[in-house]
């Protein structure tokens, strides 16, 4: 099954959930009032996220002049993908990693820590840059604010029936349960298995935009080996994991696969290594 096909069928399944959730609990003022609340935060993190989050990690913007690899590369890629130049941003942190963010392909920034231009290659480089690029190319960041959106209605429908203000719900327990534990931990394993499907995605388009899948599987071992003994990042918030190209939070305790943001890393070097055989 493609990724796109297994995105969408994801989010029909998540969106499902969200209905049958309201009119459980809530019915269908409950329902839209949970998504237009939901919605907004989403609505203002879709427009703002990428300013935040660039500033939350210290990131400067370089240009050719103060940062002439880097930027040389995402505007080779970046041509070679038919996509508009994004903006080219470096995080002072030694961890090594990456990560894309903007609303579309017009509102774009591509941003690498220090440490990850210290650890690769140029092929190595270009591998991981097309990766992110194919995240900007397949505007997974708006795929990620829809699922986000309607993951986190969810989790407020959860929180009033957990308080009782869901319709009938002192005359059922185990629809009270169901409304209040289990469609909302449903909802973070949907959103979590969409962002991994998400991830080998860019893995194939990041693949095919530099035209160095062993490229890119090397910079993941690399990333993966390394990482783990530089610490975590700077200034890092959870929420913002799934946006990273290894996940950085891989070193912490208690994570399960299903509510990984990424796909296990000896999966996604396993993919592309195959691309190089096939």
């Amino acid at each position: 099954m493609g990724n796109f096909l297994k995105t969408t069928i994801l989010m029909i399944v998540l969106t499902v959930l969200f209905v049958w959730l309201g009119g459980a609990i809530g019915g269908r003022e409950g329902a839209v009032t949970a998504f237009l609340m939901a919605a907004g935060i989403n609505f203002f993190a879709y427009f703002f996220s990428d300013k935040m989050v660039l500033k939350r990690y210290r990131a400067r913007e370089v240009d050719a002049r103060t940062e002439p690899r880097l930027h040389g590369i995402v505007s080779k890629l970046a041509s070679e993908a038919d996509l508009p130049m994004p903006k080219v941003y470096v995080v002072p942190d030694r961890v090594p990693n990456a990560f894309a963010t903007g609303r579309n392909p017009r509102h774009a920034a591509v941003a690498a820590t220090e440490g990850i231009l210290a650890l690769l290659d140029d092929d190595e480089l270009e591998g991981v840059v097309g990766h992110e690029l194919a995240h900007v190319k397949h505007r997974d960041i708006l795929t990620g604010t829809i699922a986000a959106t309607v993951a986190g209605a969810i989790a407020m429908m959860g929180r009033f029936a957990k308080s009782g203000q869901g319709q009938g719900s002192s005359s059922n327990i185990f629809a009270v349960m169901l409304a209040a534990v289990g469609a909302p931990l449903a909802a973070v394993v949907i959103r979590m298995t969409i962002s991994r499907v998400r991830e080998y995605a860019a893995d194939d388009g990041g693949a095919e935009i530099s035209g160095k899948p062993n490229s890119l599987a090397d910079a993941l071992e690399k990333l993966s080996g390394v990482g783990g003994r530089r610490g975590i990042l700077q200034h890092l918030n959870s929420a913002h994991a799934h946006m990273f190209i290894v996940n950085p939070l891989r070193g912490s305790r208690g994570m399960t696969s299903l509510l990984a943001s990424h796909p296990p890393m000896e999966e996604r070097v396993r993919r592309l290594r195959e691309m190089v055989s096939e």
